[in-house]
């Protein structure tokens, strides 16, 4: 690849300095995925212009003019405060004919919103549990058609925003009280979607039109106290206190059924497919005691990280750090936008 001029988004708040010489663990870790891509794009041999945003898109206007970037890295989470926005980012970066990596704003959408995600899953009869919707300003009313114990969670919220051990409720008292934690502290509608005990799996794919599925990953917890759930709360995934106490860790999926490992890789391809996803993303799923697979939730433009899940499960495929940021490069320059027809 020839050398690139690259734009790389990312929140205001998250921009990484030049060098971590010196620098912990914890100090480096709210924008250590920005550093990785930051540093390994420059190893790639690329210019690299690292620009943080909160609430202006006229700064990538103005960056866009100045540097006339080859193609735009986008970091970005959300926008004015906002998960949903980064959609809108990306729309901007259309409508301008500004070539980007990761997923186009239809994939964002459609993925963002977990219910109507679940709804066209549903529809293409890809395995997810059964849910319902509460909306903000209205009376919690569980719905018949599911049952306890269930997962209480935001409706359009990432990275594990408002769930605890507290999502899993088991009566009426527990929903209307969670509920309420979403609606008021959160401050999105609240998704309920049945609880499946099991293991918690991972896949990380890649592609536009042709799609590579990486190993099935998992996420273990080796010191959890019985009585607690196993599921990847806020602090499960970002707290390392947590991550050390209940001994969480991932790897690879150890004695999988080869006919799992074929079920769960076709499904990840249907998904991806049936949500328009582009560029690269993480499929989060349930694997039941009783061998049934299940959809919690499809994320595109996944943690890119150095040493985390998605980069961990590329190199296990024989895919390193540096070719995997060239790979999506490379789908994001040739991303048949609609502009480009």
């Amino acid at each position: 690849m020839k050398k690139l001029r690259i734009l790389v988004l990312m929140h205001e708040d998250l921009v990484p300095p030049d060098s971590i010489e010196g620098l912990s663990d914890e100090e480096i870790a709210d924008w250590k995925s920005e550093y990785d891509v930051c540093a390994g794009l420059e190893a790639l041999g690329h210019d690299v212009y690292p620009l943080g945003l909160s609430d202006d898109l006229g700064l990538v206007r103005n960056a866009i003019r100045r540097h006339k970037p080859h193609i735009a890295f986008n970091l970005l989470e959300e926008f004015h405060g906002v998960a949903v926005y980064d959609q809108h980012v990306v729309s901007y970066l259309e409508l301008i004919k500004q070539p980007y990596t990761g997923c186009n704003p239809r994939g964002l959408m459609l993925s963002h919103d977990k219910a109507l995600c679940k709804q066209i899953l549903s529809y293409h009869r890809i395995p997810t549990p059964k849910f319902t919707v509460f909306e903000r300003g209205k009376r919690v009313r569980r719905s018949a058609r599911v049952s306890f114990p269930l997962m209480i969670k935001s409706v359009n919220e990432e990275a594990s925003m408002g769930i605890s051990q507290k999502s899993i409720v088991h009566n009426e008292a527990q929903l209307a009280d969670r509920v309420a934690y979403i609606h008021e502290q959160v401050r999105t509608d609240a998704l309920a979607e049945e609880y499946i005990e099991g293991r918690e799996l991972y896949v990380g794919l890649i592609g536009n039109q042709r799609l590579t599925a990486f190993p099935v990953w998992e996420m273990l917890f080796t010191k959890m106290p019985d009585g607690m759930a196993r599921i990847a709360t806020r602090r499960v995934k970002w707290d390392a206190k947590t991550q050390k106490e209940f001994g969480i860790k991932t790897q690879a999926a150890r004695n999988l059924p080869p006919v799992v490992q074929r079920q769960i890789t076709s499904l990840c391809k249907r998904v991806y497919r049936s949500l328009s996803i582009s560029g690269y993303a993480r499929m989060d799923f349930r694997l039941a005691e009783d061998g049934r697979v299940y959809l919690l939730e499809a994320n595109p433009n996944p943690n890119l990280e150095y040493g985390e899940d998605f980069a961990e499960s590329a190199e296990r495929a024989g895919i390193s750090y540096e070719t995997l940021l060239h790979r999506i490069l490379n789908l994001g320059l040739n991303y048949k936008a609609a502009w480009r027809g």
